[in-house]
């Protein structure tokens, strides 16, 4: 099965809970009215599409209907279908890796998936024939080490570990020099996903960019926040907290394959300004993708 099939696939709740609903409603009127764009309101909020992004939509079609001229309800599904593009249209969807090594730093709470995606990013760069290292940067949870080295195992990549409660800097310090020595291309360092305060967490953060800032200037650089897209609208309360501690370059959304709340990749695109970078729509190793918005679109009202 292809990428786009799996995305089709992977979206299949999304499309039921919003997609055919739209075909429902567009074919049940017969003139475009008010009463109309209230009905695509309801299904597109019930959607994680957000009530901000719903309202942004609404308008743009309102627009494009007058503009156009357009009379026929049906042909607002391909209005609609420009309009999700024209948010989620971002030229800047791959990860910016081009230095020798390059960092990618991976944020987010406990339980959204971390773990999983920095080992299948890890796959996704040895699969193209790149040296990876990962650090164990969330010294935190023991379990949180023993999970990454799992990965790491399964990967065949090298991991840098420090004991449990070790300084999360002094980890990240060895593994940059590891990278160095070992001629790494990327080092993709894991992070805690929570400390006693918001503060504590930005402080750890603000250090282990510091060590990196220092000891490889220059290089490129990405920090990527995971959310659970079956979380809905709290993914982007996660979003909005971590954007004021970290500079994020980029969203990993997983488990889109298991919600029926897919809407939320347009909010967090549309109310956040962060793009997608990349999407997990299923278990396997591979399941994680790069982001693009027409294929997203096309998937979504397929």
């Amino acid at each position: 099965m292809g990428f786009f099939d799996k995305l089709k696939e992977g979206l299949s709740k999304t499309r039921r809970g919003i997609t055919e609903k739209v075909e429902q409603v567009l074919v049940s009127f017969g003139k475009i009215d008010e009463e109309l764009f209230e009905e695509l309101e309801e299904i597109l909020i019930a959607g994680d599409v957000g009530m901000e992004t719903t309202i942004r939509i609404t308008e743009d079609l309102r627009k494009k209907v007058k503009e156009r001229k357009i009379v026929d309800p049906k042909e607002i599904k391909n209005l609609l279908k420009e309009s999700i593009i024209g948010i989620l249209k971002d030229d800047d969807t791959d990860l910016n890796t081009i230095t020798k090594p390059s960092v990618i730093m991976v944020i987010g709470v406990n339980g959204v998936g971390k773990t999983t995606s920095i080992g299948k990013i890890a796959h996704m760069y040895k699969q193209q024939g790149k040296k990876v290292i990962l650090a164990a940067g969330d010294t935190f949870r023991a379990a949180a080490i023993d999970q990454l080295e799992i990965w790491a195992d399964r990967v065949g990549v090298d991991i840098i570990k420090h004991s449990e409660g070790s300084d999360p800097a002094a980890v990240i310090y060895d593994a940059v020099q590891a990278a160095k020595s070992r001629k790494a291309d990327i080092l993709i360092c894991d992070t805690a996903g929570r400390l006693h305060t918001k503060k504590n967490l930005m402080e750890e953060l603000r250090k282990m960019s510091k060590v990196i800032d220092r000891e490889l200037p220059g290089a490129s650089r990405e920090t990527l926040l995971v959310l659970d897209a079956t979380t809905g609208q709290n993914a982007i309360s996660q979003a909005r907290t971590f954007n004021e501690i970290a500079d994020i370059t980029g969203i990993v959304l997983t488990k889109l394959d298991g919600t029926a709340k897919g809407g939320i990749v347009i909010a967090i695109k549309s109310e956040l300004d962060i793009p997608v970078k990349l999407i997990g729509v299923g278990e396997k190793m591979d399941d994680l993708q790069r982001f693009d918005a027409k294929e997203f679109v096309e998937a979504l009202f397929a």
